[in-house]
């Protein structure tokens, strides 16, 4: 049970962020039921080492009091993520986001192919961040860009896959883990997987399952986590 002296000096809260929750929204529910129930101080310090997008699931850190000045650090940790990638199709937002918008042939894709091909993004790579991303380019959100319709350059960014294991092929389906590094696109791994099997792409599921080491089998959900701090009498 956690008291008010301990949320102040500093805790590391490993939660399991649920589908469809934004990361900020799960903060803010941590926020809400410790400010409230342990009655902390309106302002104070709560964040996440990492944002998750509301269609995945999983481990979220979340830091508090004096180790919200650990952020940085936890930021940096090796990552690992499952999930699924399902080709013949892309997406503008390189997963469920939004509607399909293009079709391509799989007939030609052979469990071999698919093999080889993940040896192609072992290493140090670059990649594209998706354009619906939070990302900012001229003092907007790239997502801000492409929800307006706006045509924008993004660079290419170096990273790392030390582990891309596919784990399940029924196609159209792929299932796939991968232990990467530091601001790493799991969207833009399943875009980019697509065309290197000349076909095409997109993320309908994902699950971070591990960030150094914190893994989310140790994690609470918000609700929870909530039901953990009794109420004031």
């Amino acid at each position: 049970m956690y008291t008010k002296e301990d949320i102040l000096n500093g805790q590391i809260l490993v939660i399991d962020k649920p589908l469809t929750w934004s990361s900020f929204q799960a903060v803010n529910k941590l926020k809400y039921v410790l400010k409230n129930r342990l009655d902390l101080p309106k302002k104070f310090k709560i964040g996440h080492a990492g944002t998750l997008d509301p269609l995945a699931t999983g481990l979220l850190i979340v830091c508090t009091g004096k180790y919200t000045k650990r952020i940085p650090e936890l930021m940096g940790q090796t990552k690992e993520y499952t999930g699924t990638i399902h080709v013949g199709a892309t997406t503008p937002s390189y997963d469920l986001e939004t509607e399909i918008d293009a079709t391509f042939p799989t007939e030609h894709i052979t469990e071999d192919l698919i093999h080889k091909t993940v040896e192609q993004f072992l290493g140090e790579i670059e990649q594209k961040p998706p354009v619906f991303s939070a990302l900012k380019k001229d003092g907007k959100r790239l997502y801000e860009h492409a929800r307006a319709g706006e045509e924008v350059e993004i660079e290419a960014r170096k990273t790392t896959i030390y582990q891309f294991e596919i784990t399940r092929i029924a196609l159209p389906e792929i299932d796939f883990r991968v232990s990467c590094s530091k601001g790493t696109y799991i969207r833009s791994l399943a875009y980019d997987f697509g065309l290197a099997l000349q076909s095409g792409a997109h993320l309908t599921a994902l699950r971070r399952t591990k960030s150094g080491d914190f893994s989310v089998e140790n994690g609470l959900t918000p609700e929870a986590f909530a039901a953990l701090i009794p109420n004031r009498e």
